[in-house]
């Protein structure tokens, strides 16, 4: 099982997912480059050259196929290996996905971006601002834009895949709209919702979500 990062955040805050998860499975949580430690290249890289690095990361360490959990931008990441790169998908868990089509602006995305903060738990608060410090401003910014400019809904259709989407009830980045379309874009597809949960459940509400990707990984 791969878990894959959100925006300019590092796999830091997958941890708590994973350490729930490695006792059924072998968790890998890479940093993906110009992230928490991985080396920065010289190139920002798009959603598409980071989903290439996956997949050649993913040989590197004899990963030829592996179930991929993503949180927020990470999802967008899954979806487009998942369409480039299929054999490398056994299955995916797309947990907060973005990027909502109807909120696909710089200001639509900071205004839901303010209002999830309060809701996460204030140990997430630290763990965000050294991973930004860590990839730095022109870094964040450039993959801002590149997430902003990636059409999922358009990748979507074409994950064959068992996929579980995943919502937080109390999450205003991932509206319910938005997260039930994303189901039923995928050919095979379904919705979970974590109540109570904000945007990062997998930080912040990681034995709920753990445990609702094992009730996924077992309904063969």
């Amino acid at each position: 099982m791969v878990l894959v990062h959100g925006l300019v955040v590092s796999s830091r805050y997958m941890i708590p997912t994973a350490e729930r998860l490695s006792p059924y499975r072998q968790v890998f949580a890479p940093d993906l480059p110009g992230f928490g430690r991985s080396e920065n290249p010289p190139r920002v890289l798009d959603v598409s050259g980071l989903s290439d690095v996956l997949s050649t990361w993913m040989g590197e360490v004899g990963l030829e196929c592996a179930v991929l959990v993503g949180n927020s931008f990470g999802c967008q990441i899954i979806s487009d290996l998942a369409v480039r790169h299929p054999g490398r998908v056994e299955r995916a868990i797309l947990q907060g996905p973005t990027m909502d089509p109807w909120a696909r602006t710089v200001l639509q995305q900071v205004g839901r971006f303010l209002l999830d903060m309060p809701r996460e738990p204030l140990s997430f608060v630290p763990i965000e601002v050294l991973d930004f410090v860590d990839a730095g401003t022109r870094r964040a910014w450039r993959t801002f834009r590149y997430a902003l400019e990636d059409r999922i809904e358009e990748k979507l259709p074409y994950m064959q895949v068992p996929t579980l989407v995943v919502r937080g009830s109390r999450d205003p980045i991932v509206p319910q709209r938005w997260a039930k379309e994303v189901a039923g874009l995928l050919p095979r597809g379904r919705l979970s919702i974590i109540p109570g949960a904000a945007h990062t459940a997998n930080y912040g509400w990681a034995a709920e979500f753990a445990s609702i990707i094992q009730e996924f990984l077992d309904d063969g």
